[in-house]
């Protein structure tokens, strides 16, 4: 379906954003970029400036403008604010990006008259507390702002179809890792660390098991979404179907290092209401598209330990 299709990203210079970017080029999308670079980085879209929107999608006007000039045939929509510390300080904010900042890119969508494919990233986040996997049909029970943002934001996806026709998709993301993250996550906590020759880390809650997913990897399910043209409205889960606890994930490190890691809680670092476990059912995502997850924890964190921290300077 490439050949050229013309796509436009939010919030691609971002983590996620950004490595979505680089993959569709690679299969033969003309990808433009949307991004306010508060969070994502101008290098990391991989774009050329003509295909380089720097607009705030809370700007109702600069988004429809700048989808009327792309005319894209297929948006993804991942401008977010989503680290949820962040969220939880700074709510207003978050509610305004999340949701009124959602509000804006679905009416410029519709107000363009050329997309026919809408995907939106929403966030495991929604759900409840639970042990074992969750798949789509699980209900819903978000514990924090961002959560609820990202609901309300699935919400308003699914009357946005409702009401256009436009079809419509969520992928709820699990815990992203890889290259270019720009927020103060686990991984890359630990990564930051690590080149910076520590070797006992100052962590938090030490026991949660996350389920941790490659960019390429969610990069290579967003595409395979967009490829078998998913009709109507439909959510995925995306993330990877296996949990690893903080202390694994030091493991892994200690893995590729060859070296000893020990670990010191931070008090600064705990998080006051911490969820045990949070995994994803994939099953669906496999059996519509055809994806297969390839990048493991310990294959991921070897290319963590060559890459340079991103200097935000």
């Amino acid at each position: 379906m490439a050949n050229g299709t013309r796509v436009l990203i939010t919030g691609g210079a971002g983590f996620i954003g950004s490595a979505l970017s680089k993959h569709l080029q690679t299969e033969g999308y003309e990808v433009h970029v949307l991004d306010d670079l508060s969070f994502g980085l101008r290098h990391l879209a991989g774009v050329p400036d003509e295909r380089f929107h720097q607009v705030d999608i809370r700007d109702r006007d600069a988004v429809r403008t700048t989808f009327a000039a792309v005319k894209p045939t297929r948006v993804l929509h991942l401008a977010a604010v989503h680290f949820i510390p962040y969220c939880n300080q700074h709510p207003v904010e978050a509610s305004e990006i999340n949701i009124l900042g959602t509000i804006n890119v679905l009416d410029a969508c519709e107000r363009c008259g050329t997309v026919e494919q809408v995907f939106t990233a929403s966030t495991a986040a929604v759900y409840p507390i639970a042990d074992g996997a969750m798949d789509e049909a699980h209900a819903t029970g978000p514990m924090d702002i961002y959560g609820i943002t990202k609901l309300a934001t699935e919400k308003l996806v699914s009357e946005f179809h409702l009401r256009t026709g436009i079809t419509t998709i969520i992928g709820r993301f699990f815990n992203a890792f890889g290259p270019n993250e720009t927020n103060p996550h686990l991984i890359p906590e630990i990564q930051k660390q690590v080149l910076a020759g520590v070797r006992e880390l100052r962590l938090g809650n030490l026991d949660p098991k996350r389920d941790f997913i490659h960019t390429e990897d969610m990069s290579r399910a967003m595409s395979a979404l967009l490829r078998t043209q998913v009709s109507g409205h439909d959510v995925f889960n995306i993330g990877r179907g296996i949990e690893y606890s903080v202390r694994e994930i030091v493991e892994a490190f200690a893995r590729q290092l060859g070296e000893t890691l020990t670990i010191t809680v931070d008090p600064a670092r705990v998080r006051k209401v911490e969820r045990m476990h949070l995994l994803a059912d994939v099953a669906k995502l496999k059996r519509v598209t055809g994806w297969e997850p390839r990048w493991g924890i310990d294959e991921g964190v070897a290319t963590l330990l060559n890459e340079r921290i991103l200097d935000r300077a």
